[in-house]
């Protein structure tokens, strides 16, 4: 028996916005459990598992109120040289959120939505790179990465470039 129109549309529907804003708040609680980045000093780190592929942790600026980071695995891209998977973060310690501002996947982001991409377009990019890490960071917490597993790296050579992909 189906209910009746009214009662479905009783419960209030959460907006697009509304569900990237909580992604962001559930990617910052998860970052700062796992990794403590606004604790790092800027460098690069290493967080190796059993059985698991070495991630990558990039603490790239540390500011009074964000934290720039990418987290990576030692894979590179065949054709760039370029770290892939990776996701580049910022993390706002005042507003207790985490974004990713843009991930490397080969293209660049005009490649992927042109020019002068529409909002709704803009938005349905940012929930796929946010939900992206949101799924990364659980895989990555269940196979046992953690504060404990993180250790300092020599830094990256100086002829890599931060390339803004999609």
């Amino acid at each position: 028996m189906q209910a009746p129109a009214h009662d479905r549309n009783a419960l209030p529907r959460i907006s697009r916005f509304a569900w990237l804003m909580g992604l962001y708040g559930e990617n910052f609680h998860r970052l700062t459990r796992m990794f403590q980045p606004q604790s790092l000093p800027a460098g690069r780190y290493v967080s190796r598992v059993p059985g698991g592929l070495a991630l990558v942790v990039d603490v790239l600026e540390q500011h009074a109120y964000t934290v720039e980071l990418r987290l990576s695995y030692q894979l590179q891209d065949a054709q760039t040289g370029q770290p892939d998977p990776s996701a580049y973060v910022r993390l706002y310690r005042d507003a207790r959120q985490a974004e990713v501002t843009h991930c490397y996947v080969g293209r660049h982001w005009q490649d992927v939505l042109g020019l002068r991409p529409s909002v709704q377009a803009m938005l349905s990019h940012r929930l796929r790179m946010n939900s992206f890490l949101n799924k990364w960071l659980d895989y990555l917490d269940g196979q046992g990465h953690g504060p404990h597993t993180l250790s300092g790296l020599e830094p990256e050579p100086a002829g890599e470039k931060n390339v803004a992909c999609a």
